[in-house]
C-alpha cells in the first residue's frame, strides 16, 4: 500500500515538472530565433562602430589638411600684403 502511495507522490510530482517545463520547452524555438538576431545585431553594430572609427579618423585627417591649408593661405596672404 505505501509503494503505491511513494509511486502516486512520484508519478504526481513528474506531471507537475513536465506541465511546468511545457510552456518554456514550446517558446525555445522563439527565444533561438530572438537570440540569433540579437547577435545579428551585434554583428551590424561591430560594423558601425568600426566604421564610425574610420569616419572619426578621416574626419581627423581632413582637419589637420584645413589647418596646413589656412596655414599656408594665411602665409601667401601676408606675403602678398608685403
Amino acid at each position: 500500500m505505501v509503494k503505491w502511495i511513494v509511486l502516486a507522490v512520484v508519478l504526481f510530482a513528474l506531471v507537475v515538472l513536465a506541465l511546468a517545463v511545457r510552456p518554456v520547452l514550446a517558446r525555445l524555438p522563439r527565444l533561438r530565433r530572438a537570440a540569433v538576431a540579437l547577435q545579428r545585431r551585434q554583428v551590424d553594430a561591430d560594423a558601425l562602430r568600426e566604421a564610425a572609427e574610420a569616419l572619426s579618423e578621416r574626419a581627423e585627417t581632413l582637419r589637420r589638411q584645413v589647418e596646413t591649408t589656412q596655414q599656408r593661405v594665411e602665409l601667401i596672404k601676408a606675403k602678398r600684403g608685403k
